[in-house]
């Protein structure tokens, strides 16, 4: 009896281990030619990765673009690339990969709610940083703020304003606004105003500023030379405005100093305003 029962064990040990060894040659058959093939197409997707994340940085160096901006776009194209390489291998070993791509969607689309803001910055200072309006150094206006741009960042652009205050702008506000760059032509116009009285010939008033400004060095006065005009005459006054170009480092110095000079000069020849006077009335 004990005998019987111990050939029977044996049996269906046999047996089992015989189901398993088949099953195993089955998914070792079928399996194997997969796995060879996924991993060759994984070795190659890493060097093609390698490739293209070089080609895309030497297209970004061409562009000069910011070098904060190059190696955080040289990531995320790693980073992307490299998940979908690895999402392709794991559909062609026969793994489901409809749940994971439905996961990293759905989180994808979590992260994107809870960063919308940081993400419309993210946007705005990429799309600074590729079509440059302006650069570092350069003089502008935006969102109602002025100053010279001291640094763009991925998410803001920070400003320096003339009475020193440091301003940090959102570049999605930014890149979606008007932006004003009085930098990009390289020179900035500088503009006088002076009221005079009719009493003086205005051509003489006007050659007197005019001959003041083209003393000054500054002044550019090939490409963009100065003139002075009458804007407005009545009332007993001549309003006359003289416009003139300097670079953009010389023009608050150069406004300043010519707004000085033309002062003095009027000064000199005795030219003004005209005096107010009062019309005193006597009650019958």
């Amino acid at each position: 009896m004990t005998e019987t029962i111990l050939k029977t064990d044996i049996h269906q040990e046999a047996s089992f281990l015989e189901k398993y060894t088949k099953s195993a040659i089955d998914l070792t058959v079928e399996y194997t030619p997969k796995i060879i093939l996924a991993t060759i197409v994984l070795i190659v997707g890493f060097w093609l990765i390698k490739k293209l994340t070089r080609l895309s940085e030497k297209a970004m160096q061409r562009r000069d673009l910011d070098i904060s901006l190059r190696t955080f776009l040289k990531s995320l194209i790693s980073i992307g690339l490299k998940i979908l390489l690895l999402i392709t291998v794991a559909g062609m070993i026969g793994i489901q990969t409809t749940s994971l791509v439905t996961v990293l969607g759905a989180a994808g689309l979590a992260v994107g709610l809870a960063l919308q803001g940081s993400l419309s910055n993210f946007a705005g200072g990429v799309l600074v940083l590729v079509f440059k309006p302006f650069k570092v150094g350069d003089y502008i206006e935006a969102l109602g703020q002025k100053g010279t741009v001291k640094e763009i960042q991925i998410f803001s652009t920070i400003l320096i304003t003339v009475d020193n205050k440091t301003i940090m702008l959102p570049n999605g506000s930014v890149s979606n606004n008007i932006i004003v760059n009085q930098s990009i032509e390289g020179t900035l116009r500088g503009t006088l105003t002076v009221n005079i009285s009719n009493e003086f010939d205005s051509d003489v008033v006007k050659k007197l500023i005019l001959d003041t400004i083209l003393k000054d060095e500054r002044v550019i006065i090939n490409v963009h030379p100065p003139t002075v005009i009458c804007t407005k005459a009545g009332g007993g006054t001549y309003t006359l405005q003289a416009n003139f170009f300097t670079t953009e480092a010389d023009n608050g110095l150069t406004t300043a100093s010519i707004t000085e000079n033309v002062n003095k000069e009027l000064v000199k020849h005795k030219i003004g305003e005209p005096m107010p006077h009062m019309v005193v009335h006597q009650a019958q």
